[in-house]
């Protein structure tokens, strides 16, 4: 059955088009339905066996697949690295090819190396999911943002979108970057110049792309604001004086939401109150927060409908 996506596996939203994307987040609305319905369980992956194949700890990301694979009658297998023959030595390969004489349909795959999950298409035949791999791509999370966007918006096109924080060790920043430049947006980034790429790629898209060190300058304008988590676990240093100095310089405080009537906050979570979001913000209406993790199944749901190629999710 052809599904209408032009890829077998969701690596990343680099070579993803917009019709693509179009059509994963409007299926998501229609499985978001199902989750409003008192029966939230569809029987639309009886008979595929998934295995969520986690190297690097999570639970957002692990639960909210979990949930999306239950909620589709999958049958689920869990895999954590630690306690694992992983950290007896075995190989990525080796780990995968034993999975997969298992008979498992679907692998999603969080590591923190980047570009494992293209590594396991060349070791497996499985449908192969990007749940995350080290600072490279994010794409579920990119496209539940998106769906959250398209919620308050009539379209991605022409949107101001800015992303600001530690763009230098986000993944959540990079699929964002591709998959709103891909729908039309026009997309500022904005951080310490310790926080930002040195070069940045190059991405001939609908939207357009601009930098910037000042928050003021980022929000000016802005239809939506995207803090992101400050990672020190893959800074290795510090790039900046203190949190609190952060917070005053690129924190997202109340008199920003008071400056800017109609601005649209958002976070991928965990949030660190007081860092990156003020407390007040986080609890504020115009923060869609708990809105993208609802999203999160129903886009995950989404996905892995498409990419199995079973029949309708009705």
């Amino acid at each position: 059955m052809n599904t209408g996506l032009d890829h077998r596996h969701l690596l990343g939203l680099s070579d993803y088009s917009a019709r693509e994307i179009n059509l994963i987040l409007e299926t998501a609305r229609r499985f978001r339905d199902i989750l409003n319905r008192p029966i939230k369980k569809v029987p639309t992956l009886r008979g595929i066996t998934v295995v969520n194949l986690f190297f690097e700890s999570s639970t957002r990301t692990r639960i909210s697949f979990e949930l999306a694979e239950k909620r589709l009658s999958a049958d689920t297998v869990n895999f954590s690295a630690s306690g694992s023959s992983v950290s007896k030595g075995e190989s990525l390969k080796d780990t995968a090819q034993n999975i997969e004489a298992m008979k498992i349909d679907m692998v999603v795959v969080r590591h923190e190396s980047p570009g494992a999950p293209h590594f396991l298409t060349q070791c497996v035949d499985a449908v192969v999911i990007n749940a995350g791999d080290g600072a490279h791509e994010h794409p579920t999370q990119a496209l539940l943002d998106m769906l959250t966007i398209s919620d308050r918006f009539d379209s991605l096109s022409g949107l101001n979108v800015s992303i600001v924080g530690d763009i230098l060790h986000s993944r959540v920043a990079r699929s964002n970057i591709h998959g709103l430049l891909t729908m039309g947006a026009n997309v500022t980034i904005c951080g310490p110049q310790s926080l930002l790429p040195v070069h940045l790629e190059k991405m001939p898209r609908a939207g357009s792309l601009r930098i910037t060190n000042r928050l003021e300058e980022a929000l000016e304008g802005c239809d939506v604001a995207m803090a992101l988590r400050i990672q020190l676990e893959r800074q290795g240093r510090s790039l900046f004086p203190s949190m609190r100095e952060y917070h005053e310089q690129f924190g997202i405080q109340m008199h920003h939401l008071d400056r800017y009537k109609d601005l649209i906050v958002m976070h991928p979570g965990p949030v660190n109150r007081g860092v990156e979001l003020a407390s007040e913000v986080v609890d504020h209406e115009r923060a869609v927060i708990l809105n993208q993790v609802t999203n999160g199944v129903a886009v995950r749901m989404s996905v892995l409908y498409l990419l199995s190629g079973q029949s309708s999710p009705e």
